[in-house]
Formats: C-alpha cells, structure tokens, sequence
C-alpha cells in the first residue's frame, strides 16, 4: 500500500501542509516500511486547477489513500475516480500522520471540507464559479473558506503554533487579495 501525504518539506518530519492542490510537496510513503519517494508539488503555482492535476499526478503515483488537512470538491471527485481514499482533517509531521493512520485512527471521509473555489485562472463572477478573475491576479490561491484550525490532539505545542502561524499567513494573503480587489472595482464608484 501507497499512501500520499501533502507536507511542507521533503523528509517524514515535515509538518502536514493543510492545503491539498497547493500544497508544497508530497510525500508518498509506505506504511508499514516507512520507505517514501517526497517530491515538489508541481502545481503550487497554477491559475486553477491546482487540485485536479494534483489529483491525477497522486494516482500516476500509485498511490491509494490521501491524507490531507483540506480537499476541495473537484480535486475529491477526481481522487474518487481514481480509486484513492481520502482523510482529511489531518495535522502534526508526516511521522506522526502515518503513525495515526496504522493505529487506525484516521479514517476516509465521503466528503470533501472545502467550498468550491477557482484560483486566480479563469473564470468571472457569478455563475457559481467562484473569485477567479481571469486576469492572472494574485497568487493562484483559491478564495476558498478558511481552513478549520488543526486538531490539537497529538501535536506539540511548538507543531500546533507552526501550523496555525501557517494558515494565519494564508488567511493574510488571501485577505490582502480581497481588499485589493475591492479597492479597484470600487474606484469608479466615488
């Protein structure tokens, strides 16, 4: 069995990344050895469809079970096609993560925990297509809704305050983005 785990860093001592299309590696990794391959995440950077891509690229990998903090509906569906479990909700090291699952204390969920969203690629408003503005801006990050904060249960303090520093610094990017944008579409209004 192959298990993919979105993190941080290349090594097993990584902290999970709560995000799953964006994350910055993944690191498939044999349960029971511990042998694992960690490789960057190619599409960190896309306009959109960061998590489909990311999807299909955990399957080419053989992989059978994701286990993530966050998966959007998009990126679920094409992970459900492939066959591979997902577990979200997850947090602490890579380690830590795998241990938790060959304890069976993480199980697969039926549903993704994020809204639909686009990131900055394509698409406009309305139309249930989310904030994509189709002009390249921002960052690629999805306006999707924030992240849960993470499960403290089994983290240190030192992981858990890196974790929410984390996703505090995501959350600023994101509302750095938003007030920009509302900044330029209300400059015609005054």
């Amino acid at each position: 069995m192959r298990i993919a785990i979105t993190a941080s860093g290349p090594s097993l001592d990584a902290p999970l990344d709560p995000r799953f299309g964006r994350a910055a590696y993944f690191i498939i990794v044999d349960p029971e050895t511990l042998e694992f391959e960690a490789m960057e995440n190619p599409n960190i950077s896309a306009g959109g469809g960061a998590g489909i891509q990311s999807a299909q690229l955990i399957a080419e990998k053989g992989a059978t079970i994701l286990i993530t903090g966050n998966c959007g509906p998009n990126a679920f569906r094409t992970l459900e096609a492939a066959g591979i479990k997902v577990i979200i909700g997850a947090s602490g090291t890579v380690r830590q993560v795998v241990e938790r699952f060959r304890r069976g204390e993480l199980s697969p969920t039926a549903n993704p925990n994020v809204a639909g969203h686009f990131g900055m690629g394509g698409g406009g408003f309305g139309m249930g297509r989310g904030m994509g503005m189709g002009r390249g801006m921002g960052r690629g990050m999805g306006m999707n809704q924030p992240f849960p904060p993470p499960p403290s249960q089994g983290l240190s303090p030192e992981e858990e305050l890196r974790a929410l520093r984390e996703q505090l610094d995501i959350l600023r990017e994101q509302l750095n983005f938003i007030t920009k944008r509302i900044d330029e579409l209300t400059k015609g209004e005054k």
